[in-house]
């Protein structure tokens, strides 16, 4: 019996992401953002004609099953990265990016399981002088930006996709496959990439990054997050460690996390951790009272802030109903 499977990240520059001198290319819309990437993978020829992302890794994989044993393993996919394109409209320029070749050991084979890694990636964006902070202090190529996926698939067919290791920047999606979106990185650090991602330090020199993944939000925080990003909010930054709200204090805003991870106390205690894409605040709002919990910053973060009137009551509603209905029992 043959079992197939496939992991694919889509990796995405979002509003606001890039930070110091080079902000400034993106504020005049020389360079651009890109708009998030759709809930459901689509077709990826179309998906680059239309410029929706900076690079794709994909691992295609199978196995074959005999009496419960795995017999043979196959693994295909690769990675892919865009162009860059610097200008306005059809004065735009191309920089064809520099794809580095795919890292790919050999399947690690146990007991009725086996798991595929692949990293893939490429120097991106166009070439700049910049200082960084390891030999030889200065560069001109671009820095490295690579996914590492690993895709494990059981011999009862069940299967496990895990990004093990990302770039800091941009962020990175990765999707089932059915192409349903399951995971994220929650932060990004543009400094640290730009500064640091080349040469040895990057896998294809035996350095990996971890990232920091987070949880998918639900289908309708995505969507009011579109429509609170249309409103141009006002943002606030957060420290590790420092609080976005208090529970007990009086609640007159709502917020939409756009990178990092909060983690949520109730009552001193933790009770969970929501990454970029989650929509925050909304009891307080709706019931005219206080915040119900403490919201803590685990990373740096960046938080649109939402003036009440400016949302849709019954979307705050159907997004309450929402997180009670996930939530565990006994949290509820």
């Amino acid at each position: 019996m043959r079992i197939e499977s496939s992991v694919t990240s889509l990796s995405w520059i979002p509003l606001g992401a890039v930070e110091g001198f080079n902000r400034l290319s993106f504020g005049v819309r020389v360079a651009h953002y890109d708009p998030p990437p759709p809930d459901v993978l689509g077709d990826l020829d179309e998906l680059e004609a239309h410029d929706r992302f900076r690079f794709v890794n994909r691992i295609e994989a199978s196995i074959e099953v005999e009496d419960g044993r795995i017999v043979d393993t196959v693994q295909g996919g690769g990675g892919r990265v865009n162009v860059t394109r610097v200008g306005y409209g059809a004065a735009n320029i191309a920089f064809p990016p520099v794809v580095l070749p795919d890292l790919r050991p050999e399947p690690e084979i146990g007991p009725g399981w086996a798991r595929f890694v692949q990293t893939a990636g490429g120097i991106v964006g166009f070439p700049i002088p910049r200082r960084v902070r390891h030999q030889p202090y200065v560069q001109i190529r671009g820095p490295v930006a690579w996914t590492t996926l690993a895709l494990t698939i059981h011999a009862d067919s069940t299967v496990e996709q895990r990004l093990v290791g990302a770039s800091t920047f941009p962020r990175h999606w990765v999707y089932d496959h059915s192409g349903r979106l399951v995971t994220k990185t929650g932060f990004i650090d543009y400094d640290s990439w730009w500064r640091e991602a080349f040469g040895t330090h990057t896998p294809w020199g035996d350095e990996e990054s971890a990232p920091v993944v987070t949880a998918v939000e639900s289908s309708l925080e995505r969507q009011l997050s579109v429509a609170i990003i249309d409103t141009k909010p006002r943002f606030r930054r957060l420290q590790a460690g420092r609080t976005l709200v208090e529970q007990g204090d009086q609640g007159q805003e709502m917020f939409l996390l756009f990178d990092g991870v909060l983690r949520v106390e109730v009552d001193g205690k933790p009770v969970a951790e929501v990454g970029p894409g989650a929509i925050l605040g909304e009891m307080a709002l709706l019931h005219e009272g206080r915040r119900t919990a403490t919201l803590r910053a685990l990373t740096p973060c960046r938080v649109a802030v939402v003036p009440k009137d400016q949302i849709d009551r019954e979307a705050l509603e159907e997004v309450a109903k929402d997180r009670m209905g996930r939530m565990p029992r006994h949290e509820r």
